[in-house]
């Protein structure tokens, strides 16, 4: 399932982000192209970050940034951007952070499914270390395709 919105066009992978902010924006990419969300989205999800704090950030090495369905999400969507050296999210216990996985949910249910597979794949600590080590996208669609 989630091989339907991980794609070659929604999965990169880079060496390194400058910041938080960087890391999540190159992440929205494919969406902001695919226009599954406006930058208002990702306005959201900063001005969030920075009145309460990397809520997102879910567990070490792994952030899922999100906002809510009205802050400019046209229709469900996700991506996934690897970091090969790593950012700071400010996330005391869980940086630094590998893994930005972006969620837009155009509601409060039809997402449920994505995010279930989701955490799946987020607790099998094998297939999330083949994700981090990845040097090619092939090598985390092949994980991902799995779920």
């Amino acid at each position: 399932m989630l091989g339907k919105w991980l794609t070659n066009q929604t999965v990169n992978i880079i060496d390194s982000a400058k910041d938080w902010k960087e890391a999540i924006q190159l992440c929205a990419t494919p969406l902001l192209k695919n226009n599954a969300i406006s930058q208002n989205y990702i306005n959201a999800i900063f001005q969030l970050h920075e009145s309460i704090g990397p809520y997102y950030v879910l567990a070490p090495g792994i952030a899922m940034p999100h906002a809510r369905p009205e802050q400019g999400v046209n229709q469900l969507g996700l991506s996934m951007l690897l970091v090969k050296q790593g950012v700071k999210f400010n996330s005391e216990d869980n940086d630094p952070v590998y893994l930005v996985t972006l969620l837009a949910a155009n509601d409060s249910t039809s997402h449920i499914e994505m995010l279930t597979q989701l955490a799946t794949l987020f607790g099998e600590s094998n297939d999330m270390q083949t994700i981090f080590k990845a040097q090619h996208r092939d090598e985390i669609l092949a994980v991902i395709n799995q779920y």
